[in-house]
């Protein structure tokens, strides 16, 4: 029993190790490390402290096999790490022929506004805001696919993080970002800029 416990525990934390591995690899990271670094540094020490916690469960209680309390504790650590690295792949819709900035705003909306207006602005809830990442699929309102033509922010982060400042009601709008380029410069960024502060809709940050 003890045994088939072991190994059950020990296939299921594996899983969600080579799982969370393959995940880290589409994280972004600092500035200068990458997700995957900064992620390995957690994922050794869940490990580290799995051995010292399975070590002072087996202290305590000769009746729990070391291996089983550490399978189980690095199990529902490598869950947990993997609930928090958790990012959605949002359907954007833009304007048809639409070039330019896709702005995506953190607001108090409770469903998320993703059929962008004809300034590429957008309307994420707090929740989506905080999780995103993962690059989105976008689409015209005819339904052409345009994800080819969408350049994030850098290689190793999609969205660019912005912060904009309105004198009018001292609001701070934050903001994520990314291109939709012309199909002679897919894959070349170019720096478009939309005025948040004078296009955003107040009512839904406030």
């Amino acid at each position: 029993m003890n045994q088939n416990l072991k190994i059950a525990t020990g296939i299921i934390s594996l899983g969600f190790l080579v799982s969370l591995i393959y995940k880290l690899i589409e994280v972004p990271g600092g500035i200068i490390l990458s997700g995957l670094f900064v992620g390995g540094i957690v994922i050794t020490l869940i490990l580290v402290g799995g051995l010292i916690f399975a070590w002072l469960a087996g202290l305590l209680s000769k009746q729990l096999p070391f291996w089983t309390v550490f399978f189980t504790l690095t199990a529902i650590s490598f869950a947990i790490f993997h609930y928090q690295l958790y990012s959605p792949t949002l359907k954007i819709v833009v304007p048809e022929n639409y070039t330019g900035e896709v702005s995506l705003i953190k607001s108090n909306v409770t469903e998320n506004i993703l059929t962008v207006d004809s300034n590429g602005i957008g309307y994420l809830n707090q929740w989506t805001f905080n999780k995103l990442y993962s690059k989105p699929i976008v689409v015209d309102k005819k339904g052409k696919d345009l994800t080819e033509q969408c350049v994030g922010f850098n290689s190793s982060t999609f969205f660019g993080l912005g912060t904009s400042n309105s004198t009018e009601n001292d609001i701070e709008i934050k903001s994520l970002s990314f291109e939709v380029v012309p199909k002679d410069k897919i894959g070349e960024k170019q720096y478009y800029h939309t005025d948040l502060t004078e296009l955003v809709n107040k009512e839904k940050i406030e």
